[in-house]
């Protein structure tokens, strides 16, 4: 029964978003916004939580606004999920420009198998469909959502222009198939791991459970891992449409690594190198992030208590 629960809000809210002047959809998001920051405590309390541990130096207010911004960029990035459907490559491709695109050119000449690290950073899903538009063939990792008839609609929105979903629980085999075909391979790295199912690394100078997943895939496949992430352009004219960029950082060659240092080391480098990078990029643009999951619960439980 939730689940059409579920499924009555989704048309709706689509039914919403795809009638409303863009200026009257923002002012409304904004005030979803402001209502979630107000009412889900829970949530807000978190983002307080890794913002405060992140950015030291910054004063209450300023990491109050950081929050409201947050809440309202995610209600923008919902509200572009029910846009995006059904649009076509070129549409995708028209909002989308490309930052430091020679790097991920240089890593596509050598003809290897390319595994992409990105995080939950910005409109995540835009990311995927942009790469794939542009690129072609992609494999991404993820969960299952737990309403049966929502995650219909969100796979077939995610498996557009050649995208093939892997199921996060049994994805070893099918990941190295993916890269051995020459798929990119897209790993959203980011949030905590339990500590038998990751690597201690480092992330804004505070430890933290890091997935190895990339790690380990590149090694096994030879694949070089390059981080990348999707940020917006807030169009100030609040009749049209935000644009995005995405960003690519140096590469990661697992290959390299092994030659100077030992097989543990060498997964420990890559990994605290994929933390790194994502700190870099939050570093620009810190209310896009996802600062809604416990990101320190690993060694500092008790600071979300």
């Amino acid at each position: 029964m939730l689940d059409y629960f579920y499924l009555g809000l989704y048309y709706a809210l689509r039914f919403l978003v795809k009638i409303s002047p863009k200026c009257v959809l923002k002012g409304f998001l904004k005030s979803l916004a402001s209502a979630f920051y107000h009412l889900d405590k829970k949530h807000t309390n978190i983002m307080r939580v890794n913002l405060k541990m992140c950015f030291a130096s910054l004063k209450d207010d300023e990491i109050e606004r950081l929050i409201k911004k947050n809440y309202y960029n995610f209600a923008l990035f919902g509200a572009e999920f029910l846009l995006n459907q059904n649009t076509t490559k070129e549409q995708i491709l028209s909002k989308i420009s490309f930052e430091n695109e020679e790097l991920f050119n240089s890593v596509l000449s050598q003809n290897r198998p390319i595994i992409v690290q990105t995080a939950h950073y910005g409109n995540w899903e835009l990311f995927s469909l942009a790469m794939a538009a542009r690129y072609g063939a992609v494999s991404i990792i993820g969960r299952a959502l737990d309403s049966a008839k929502m995650n219909e609609i969100l796979s077939a929105n995610r498996t557009r222009f050649d995208i093939e979903l892997i199921e996060k629980k049994s994805a070893v085999k099918q990941a190295l198939k993916a890269l051995n075909n020459r798929r990119l391979l897209g790993i959203l790295v980011d949030q905590n791991t339990a500590k038998n199912e990751g690597l201690e690394c480092e992330f804004f100078s505070h430890k933290i459970m890091h997935t190895h997943a990339a790690s380990v895939f590149a090694s096994k496949s030879g694949a070089i891992i390059i981080p990348a992430f999707i940020e917006r352009n807030e169009n100030k004219d609040k009749s049209k449409d935000d644009s995005f960029k995405i960003v690519f950082y140096e590469p990661i060659d697992m290959q390299v690594l092994s030659q100077n240092h030992s097989k543990e080391e060498a997964l420990r480098l890559a990994t605290q190198a994929q933390s790194d990078a994502t700190a870099a990029q939050i570093s620009k643009k810190p209310d896009e992030y996802f600062w809604m999951h416990k990101k320190f619960k690993c060694f500092y439980e008790n600071n979300y208590a």
